[in-house]
């Protein structure tokens, strides 16, 4: 079902009504970089520019954190994660922390017909 869940980082979903507020979900990684990446990473910073090992690593890192998320937020019974972010930091020098974040809320297609936006 996790794959069913919709994540915005707006606190609005455009087309969807929200139905219930369920609350605070996250999903969490931490990762460690490994010692043959931090070195051929340190080769790579000699002559400056992007790291790619460090890249990559960051990438999969947010795939994997929001994929918790989403399972998290199925788990409370939503369908839906408005108002999403991600935070990283760092821990002991050698591994990187990667938390995506949101409301989980249950939310349904808005029928309404949409109106014309009348300034009073």
């Amino acid at each position: 079902m996790s794959d069913e869940i919709i994540v915005v980082s707006t606190p609005y979903l455009p087309g969807y009504r929200i139905t219930k507020t369920i609350g605070f979900t996250w999903g969490l990684i931490v990762r460690s970089r490994g010692l043959g990446r931090n070195i051929t990473a340190g080769l790579r910073s000699l002559a400056g520019g992007e790291i790619h090992e460090y890249t990559q690593l960051l990438n999969q890192s947010r795939e994997e954190a929001l994929a918790r998320l989403k399972e998290h937020a199925a788990s409370l019974g939503a369908n839906a994660v408005i108002g999403a972010a991600f935070d990283s930091s760092e821990t002991g020098g050698i591994m990187t922390e990667v938390l995506a974040y949101g409301t989980a809320v249950v939310v349904e297609k808005d029928t309404a017909t949409a109106g014309p936006v009348r300034l009073a």
